[in-house]
Order: C-alpha cells, then sequence, then structure tokens
C-alpha cells in the first residue's frame, strides 16, 4: 500500500474518504469514536458527546437519485425520502459491500492530531488516539478530517436579555429526541431551519401552543414539486443552472421569489425573508404551512427579552407562561483534537481552499471532507471533495501557491455574500461547485462532446436532474454502469410510488418545462423593447 492517511469519523464522509483512499492505492485507516458507521445518521435516543445527533422523526431532503454515492444506486423500491433508518440501511450496505469495514477502528477517540517535527518536508502528521482508556500515537502522511459540522451547539444564550432568570425548561434541537414529553405545554422555537420547523409541527399536534420565533424568515418549500416529482430532480439541473447564472440578475431574482412564493404567499403567514432574493438554503416542510393555517404554530419575530415566565416579542407581543425553549439555533465549527489556527487561519474564521483544503499549510496533506453546503446532496459533494483530495495526497493533483489559494478563497467570499448573504456556513452553488471539482480530476461531463455522440444521455445530463451518476461517466474513476443509471432514474424515482399502477408511468417533459420556464423573461423583455 502507499501513503498512510488517517481519517477521522465514519459518516458519509469517511466512508467516501476510505473508498477513494482505496482507488487511488493509498492505505486509510479510519477511526470512529461510536460502534457503527453512519454520523449523523445513525441514531440515538441520546445525545451523545462529540457526535451528531438526530431526532426519530428525521426525513432526508434530497431525494433518492439525488444523495447516493455515484455508482451505488438505492434499491428501486426505496422510498424518494427515507426516514433516517432506511439511509442508514443503505450507508451499511454500501460499506459492507465495497469492503470497507476492515479499514475502520471503532470505539476510537481522536484525541490531537499535530504536525510532527519533520512536517516542512514530509509533511506528516502524529495523530494520537484513545481506546478503553489507552492512548496511541501513529505517524500518518495524510488527514482527512470527516467528522461533520453537527456536532457542537450554538447556544447564543448572550443574546436574550433576561434569560437567566427564565424558570422554563431549555434545550437545544440537538438534544431533542420526540414530542412525548411536550404533551399539554407551551413551547417557544428559536429559529427557522429544517429542525425548528420540524420539531414545531411534530409538537403542534401534542402541546396546547407552539411558537416560532424568527430573525430573518425562510423560504418554505415542498419536497413535491411540479407534477408531483421530487423538488431537486426538477430543480437541481444543468440548464436551470445555466439560466441563473447568465440571466440578468434583477430576473434571475425575480424568477427566484416567483418560484419560491408560488406554493403559498410567505407573506399572508409571517414567513417571508427579509432579503427574498438570497439564496440561502431553503426549509424544506410539507406541513408548515397547514399548521400555521389551523392556528396550531405560530410565527413571531425575534425575542427581545425574557422573564420569569414568559418572552416579548420585537413587535411588543408577550408569550406568557412558557414551559419550554427550544433552541433551534444550529451548530459551531470546532475540531478539537485540532489546532484552531489551521482550519480558521484568517480572522477566526474557516478559511479553506474550495471548501476542503487549508491554504496556509506548507505541505498540502490534510483535508477537510464534508464541510461545505449547498442546494444539493451532501454524499456525491464528500465522494467528489475525496476523491480530489487523495489525488492530492499522491500527487496526481497539484494544488495552486498559497496567494492563488488566498485570492480565489477571496473572490467565492465575495460570490457567496451576493447569493447567499452573511452566513457563518461555507455555501456554495451545488453544480457549480461538482463542475469545478470534477474538472480538477478530468471526470467533468463533456456535454458538447455528448449531444454529438449520444444525444439521448446529452438531453437526460443537461435537461434532467444533474445526479450523482454524472461524476463517474468518464475520466478517473468511471463507473460501466452511469449511463444506464441516467437514463433509467426516473424509473426508480416513480416505482416506489406506484403501487397501484394506473396507466403509464410518465416522466418530466424537457422541451415543455423550457418553454415554460422562459416565457416570462422572454415575455418581460418583449415589453422592455416595446417602450424603449
Amino acid at each position: 500500500m502507499g501513503k498512510k492517511v488517517a481519517i477521522v469519523g465514519a459518516g458519509v464522509s469517511g466512508l467516501a474518504a476510505i473508498r477513494c483512499c482505496l482507488e487511488e492505492g493509498l492505505d486509510p485507516i479510519c477511526f470512529e469514536r461510536s460502534n457503527d458507521v453512519g454520523g449523523l445518521w445513525k441514531f440515538s435516543s441520546h445525545a451523545e458527546e462529540g457526535r451528531a445527533s438526530i431526532y426519530q422523526s428525521v426525513f432526508t431532503n434530497s431525494s433518492k437519485e439525488m444523495m447516493c454515492f455515484p455508482d451505488f444506486p438505492y434499491p428501486d423500491d426505496f422510498p424518494n425520502y427515507m426516514h433516517h433508518s432506511k439511509l442508514q440501511e443503505y450507508i451499511t450496505s454500501f460499506a459492507q459491500k465495497k469492503g470497507l469495514l476492515r479499514y475502520i477502528q471503532f470505539e476510537t477517540l481522536v484525541s490531537s492530531i499535530k504536525k510532527c517535527s519533520s512536517f516542512l518536508t514530509t509533511g506528516q502528521w502524529v495523530v494520537v488516539t484513545e481506546k478503553e482508556g489507552k492512548q496511541e500515537s501513529v505517524l500518518f502522511d495524510a488527514v482527512m478530517i470527516c467528522s461533520g459540522h453537527h456536532v457542537y451547539p450554538n447556544m447564543p444564550t448572550d443574546s436574550f436579555p433576561g434569560l437567566e432568570h427564565f424558570r422554563g425548561k431549555c434545550l437545544h434541537s440537538r438534544d431533542y429526541k420526540g414530542p412525548g414529553a411536550f404533551q399539554g405545554k407551551k413551547v417557544l422555537v428559536i429559529g427557522l431551519g429544517n429542525s425548528a420547523s420540524d420539531i414545531a409541527v411534530e409538537l403542534s399536534r401534542l402541546a396546547t401552543q407552539v411558537i416560532i420565533s424568527t430573525r430573518s424568515g425562510s423560504w418554505i418549500m415542498s419536497r413535491v414539486w411540479n407534477d408531483g416529482y421530487p423538488w431537486d430532480m426538477v430543480y437541481v439541473t444543468r440548464f436551470t443552472s445555466f439560466l441563473r447564472n447568465i440571466l440578468p440578475s434583477f430576473v434571475s431574482d425575480w424568477l427566484y421569489v416567483k418560484k419560491m412564493n408560488t406554493w403559498f404567499k410567505h407573506e399572508n403567514y409571517g414567513l417571508m425573508p427579509l432579503n427574498g432574493p438570497l439564496r440561502k438554503e431553503p426549509v424544506f416542510n410539507d406541513e408548515l404551512p397547514s399548521r400555521i393555517l389551523c392556528g396550531m404554530v405560530t410565527i413571531k419575530p425575534i425575542v427581545t427579552k425574557f422573564t420569569e415566565t414568559s418572552v416579548v416579542f420585537e413587535d411588543g407581543t408577550v408569550f406568557e407562561a412558557i414551559d419550554c425553549v427550544i433552541f433551534a439555533t444550529g451548530y459551531g465549527y470546532a475540531y478539537p483534537f485540532l489546532d484552531d489556527s489551521i482550519i480558521k487561519s484568517r480572522n477566526n474564521e474557516v478559511t479553506l481552499y474550495k471548501g476542503i483544503f487549508p491554504p496556509q499549510l506548507e505541505k498540502p496533506t490534510m483535508a477537510v471532507i464534508g464541510l461545505v453546503q449547498s442546494l444539493g446532496a451532501a454524499i456525491p459533494t464528500a465522494d467528489l471533495q475525496a476523491r480530489w483530495a487523495a489525488k492530492v495526497f499522491t500527487n496526481t493533483c497539484v494544488l495552486p501557491t498559497t496567494n492563488e489559494m488566498m485570492d480565489d478563497i477571496d473572490e467565492k467570499m465575495g460570490k457567496k455574500l451576493k447569493w447567499f448573504g452573511q452566513s457563518h456556513t461555507l455555501q456554495t452553488d451545488y453544480i457549480t461547485y461538482m463542475d469545478e471539482l470534477s474538472s480538477f480530476i478530468g471526470a467533468k461531463p463533456n456535454i458538447p462532446w455528448l449531444f454529438l455522440t449520444d444525444p439521448q444521455l446529452a438531453l437526460e445530463v443537461y435537461f434532467g436532474p444533474c445526479s450523482p451518476y454524472q461524476f463517474r461517466l468518464m475520466g478517473p474513476g468511471k463507473w460501466d454502469g452511469a449511463r444506464n443509471a441516467i437514463l433509467t432514474q426516473w424509473k426508480r424515482t416513480v416505482k416506489p410510488t406506484r403501487t397501484r399502477a394506473v396507466g403509464e408511468a410518465q416522466r418530466p417533459r424537457h422541451l415543455y418545462d423550457l418553454l415554460r420556464m422562459l416565457f416570462f423573461p422572454v415575455f418581460f423583455l418583449a415589453v422592455l423593447l416595446t417602450f424603449y
């Protein structure tokens, strides 16, 4: 085997890292503090220290065809949106069938990762692990950090005057597991992300009253989109991405707001974002508007003050006799086993080239996998990040200079602020990012060539969903089954819902959708030309 690579965490990012290291002839050893693979998706009935935590009712927000490992489709009969237990079943199957389990040391805590004394010449790291009270120190040629970013809760207690006097119960959404303990209670949920919405909707069936407090609002999306298809298979397409990038910003923004408001008018529900055109990650919840309509969930502005039993909102209204406050206020980035200055090398902010490589390191022997967030699935993103990182470790791919990487980070930060606003997360446009990474390793789909050589496939690749199979279609790491997987993805999408077959299975019509999408901007342009 080649260079030894330490991998921290055996969630989806860690498994992708192991597999990609093996593909490049590297020698991976993965350290997982729990007793199983899955990371975030391995449910536990209680929050465990140092591990991500989910609640019992969690379902995926990405559909199965868009969130698989690129050469490992889900079984046909799996639902499009999966309960966490179903996804864990898939993750376990992937680890077993790809022979990854033998490279994982379970119940092993990584307590520190430090540069070795000869780092300037070797780029090696000293990794200290702990198992059953015994410590071990091992030298590695490279490190891949795959421990995720849903571990250390952000509790902004200093932002709420009087909270120290509040006599009710306070907890972070990380500690929420189910609604049973809240029956008959009055609950305030602070935040309006996916967790906040899920928890509020679930509690509204048992609690006496549920209020969501939000600072800036959010777009609420249904998982079910045009003609009943999964949202991401309709929205995350190369053609849609192309339109977003070439249309004038005012047209693109108008189309975006119009689309987000198609399901219901967010202004009427108190949910309208303060800056609607920003492409912040929307909230996926199929029931929240209905619960608001039924009076079971109420939306209020930010809390300005706590008393012993109540809160005062920014609009002056008061929520009395509160039993519990749930802070769904996200997570912070923390790697307690690593010197903060490596990841946060500037202004105490996460500073990573392409969201992966610390640019200030003298040797490119550390990669962070799975930290970038986009309106796309985590599994294919982690797979492509790990493929590139493994090639960098073997010197097949070479990174730019430190100055060039820092310049790129600054440029991307400017675009991020324009599209996503001020945010601590490393957000990016999914297709643009995936194409960029795949181009580094020679795996980016060549669309013009496909139109010349395989028009049927090209139409599906360009106008259809940008599914993970596209990034194993050509180049290094090519999967022979990718073409067939792309051409049959809609069959797998409709199969689990066609349990009562009535007529022929339907699929989206690319040309019709194209004309419908172009109608408004073309009409708008025609009106402008008429008057000018």
